[in-house]
C-alpha cells in the first residue's frame, strides 16, 4: 500500500474558497466526486441553472493541484470545467456562436479579476433530430464549453463566481440585477 502524502495546505485553502462561494439564486451549487488519476489532488463542484423552475444549464468545476506542477498547466493548480445548456435550434445554428461562448468564459474570468494563463478549450454546438423508435421532440440543440486554465493568483472566489458567470450566460440568464421581460 502506498503511504497516504499529506494534503498541502496550497489545494486546502483552494477548496476552503470554492466551498465559502455563494452563488445567485437560479444557481444551485454543489460537491461532486472528484476524478482520481488526472491529478494527485482533485475536488470537484458542480453547478445548475433553473430559469422558472426549469434546470436550463448544468456544469462541474474541477480543481486539480500536482506540487509538482506541469508544463502544459504552467502552475501547479488546474481548474477544468465543462458546461452545457439546451438551446434554441435557430441559436445553435449561428455559426458565430462557438466564439460568443468562448467569449463568455474568457469576458467572466477577466470581469471577475480571475487572473489566469495557459487557457484552452472547446465550444460545441449541436443539433439532434430523433427518428424511428427515439422519435421524439422536435430539433434539440445544445452548446458544449470545455476548457480548463491555470490560475495566477490565490483568488480561487474570483474564478468560482467567474465560473458562475459563465454558467448564467450560457443558461440565458439577464445580468445580476437586471430583469427579464417575458414574452
Amino acid at each position: 500500500m502506498a503511504p497516504q502524502i499529506a494534503t498541502p495546505p496550497t489545494f486546502t485553502r483552494a477548496v476552503e474558497e470554492l466551498r465559502a462561494v455563494t452563488a445567485r439564486p437560479e444557481i444551485t451549487l454543489e460537491e461532486l466526486p472528484a476524478p482520481q488519476r488526472l491529478a494527485p489532488f482533485a475536488h470537484a463542484m458542480g453547478g445548475t441553472v433553473l430559469r422558472h423552475g426549469d434546470e436550463v444549464a448544468t456544469g462541474r468545476l474541477i480543481l486539480l493541484h500536482d506540487p509538482a506542477g506541469h508544463d502544459a498547466w504552467d502552475g501547479t493548480m488546474r481548474l477544468v470545467t465543462y458546461v452545457t445548456a439546451e438551446l434554441e435550434a435557430e441559436l445553435a445554428a449561428d455559426p458565430l456562436l462557438p466564439g460568443v461562448g468562448w467569449s463568455w468564459l474568457t469576458d467572466a474570468l477577466d470581469g471577475h479579476g480571475a487572473a489566469y494563463t495557459a487557457i484552452g478549450g472547446t465550444v460545441t454546438q449541436t443539433l439532434s433530430t430523433r427518428f424511428g423508435d427515439l422519435a421524439g421532440p422536435p430539433t434539440a440543440a445544445d452548446l458544449e464549453i470545455r476548457a480548463s486554465w491555470t490560475p495566477t493568483d490565490d483568488d480561487m472566489q474570483a474564478h468560482v463566481h467567474a465560473w458562475c458567470a459563465l454558467l448564467a450566460s450560457t443558461a440565458g440568464l439577464p445580468p445580476p440585477g437586471v430583469t427579464a421581460l417575458r414574452a
